[in-house]
């Protein structure tokens, strides 16, 4: 929860330095959502890599590996002195990101039973919400008083965790058994009867993500963005505090989710979620648009942040219910941050489309993408319950139905 609640916190201060970067190296909505893309581009190798490696040399060495990447990269970014410099290191970070949910989430996973698994993973999930938080408090502390590159530098503090990831944390008895068995070829995944699982899941995810990063990378730039290009003009420190608004009802939504996919099933808590979140996302970039605006802001953001992010827990969960252990960590991460890849054109088509008709617009394109996931997860087995193989006695369930 601390690594994913850190990491979040590391990529998600480009996203409040934004407005501030355009302003010093003169780029376009599309050129600084390009940036956000590359991250994510970059994250989608990450995280495939590490999970392949975590099948190996195990979910915890991984884990500080993955750390540490992102953490000395955001420190990196401080240094940099043009769009391409920047590209490098976000492009570092962005591989730490996806390296470190590969590797956490499937630990998670394989150290809880059965029917608390969706729990647990929601709890490391709601780390991301709490990192939203933090990355929003740094900027509004730091960013006007001493700048983007000092806001970046408190991006290694992250390091430190891997001194007590490294005496505290063990390697989950399941994948420690595994280890007397050959390891799976990573080219499984493609061949029946992982294929179709592998497609469906992958094209999940790719939707929901295209939809998250769509929104959330560009809620900062459009809360801070004047009314006449679209936006809410809000100052940074009011940004922030709407944003904590927001990320206070992920995080509830993330602890929420879990309950409900434990209690009633994985696909129709997602379900659930996302078509909630399809409504909701053009309505809030509609806002600005009315009076009062600031009032609907404030009231509709924690409802827009517990259906629009708390519904990540999903994965953790249900990947790690459809793969063997010998290819856990490569099935998690080749389906997770793959969709990721592919949702990289996500905040580059929001900030072209807000070149053209403001942000508040170029928003509610995010809602067909949230729509699409919903049904498309109907088309995956339902693994509530599932018992994970070789797992503890003490898990109950049956194989996906």
């Amino acid at each position: 929860m601390l690594g994913f609640m850190l990491d979040a916190m590391d990529v998600l201060l480009y996203v409040f330095a934004l407005q501030t970067l355009r302003a010093e190296f003169g780029w376009t909505l599309a050129e600084a959502g390009a940036v956000s893309s590359v991250t994510l581009i970059a994250s989608a190798f990450g995280g495939i890599f590490a999970g392949y490696i975590s099948d190996r040399i195990g979910r915890r060495r991984t884990l500080i590996y993955t750390i540490l990447l992102y953490s000395l990269a955001s420190a990196g970014t401080a240094t940099s002195q043009s769009l391409w410099d920047l590209i490098l290191w976000r492009a570092l970070v962005g591989l730490g990101l996806g390296g470190e949910w590969s590797a956490g989430a499937t630990l998670v996973a394989e150290s809880w039973p059965a029917e608390h698994r969706a729990k647990a993973i929601s709890l490391m999930q709601s780390g991301w919400a709490l990192g939203y938080m933090a990355a929003a408090g740094l900027s509004a502390l730091i960013l006007p008083r001493f700048g983007w590159r000092a806001l970046f530098l408190c991006g290694v503090l992250p390091a430190l965790l891997t001194i007590l990831i490294r005496r505290k944390v063990s390697e989950p008895e399941i994948w420690l058994r595994s280890r007397t068995q050959q390891p799976a070829p990573f080219m499984n995944l493609f061949r029946p009867p992982l294929l179709k699982r592998t497609v469906l899941a992958t094209s999940v995810a790719t939707s929901v993500l295209f939809a998250y990063w769509g929104l959330f990378t560009w809620l900062p730039g459009f809360l801070s963005a004047p009314q006449a290009s679209g936006g809410a003009g809000l100052d940074l420190v009011k940004t922030s505090g709407f944003v904590f608004g927001v990320q206070a009802g992920a995080f509830a939504g993330y602890l929420t989710f879990g309950y409900l996919a434990d209690r009633f099933g994985r696909r129709p808590a997602f379900a659930f979620y996302v078509i909630a979140a399809a409504i909701l996302t053009p309505i809030y970039g509609l806002v600005p648009s009315q009076a009062d605006s600031a009032s609907l802001l404030f009231a509709l953001g924690p409802a827009v942040g517990f259906f629009g992010t708390g519904y990540f827990s999903l994965f953790g969960a249900m990947l790690a219910e459809i793969y063997p252990t010998a290819l856990r960590g490569a099935g998690q991460g080749f389906v997770y941050n793959f969709g990721r890849g592919l949702s990289a054109l996500a905040p580059f088509a929001v900030g072209a489309l807000a070149d053209r008709s403001g942000l508040g617009s170029a928003l509610a394109l995010n809602s067909g993408f949230y729509l699409l996931a919903g049904a498309l997860i109907f088309l995956l087995p339902e693994t509530r319950n599932v018992r994970l193989d070789g797992g503890d006695p003490s898990e109950t369930g049956t194989s996906p139905s």
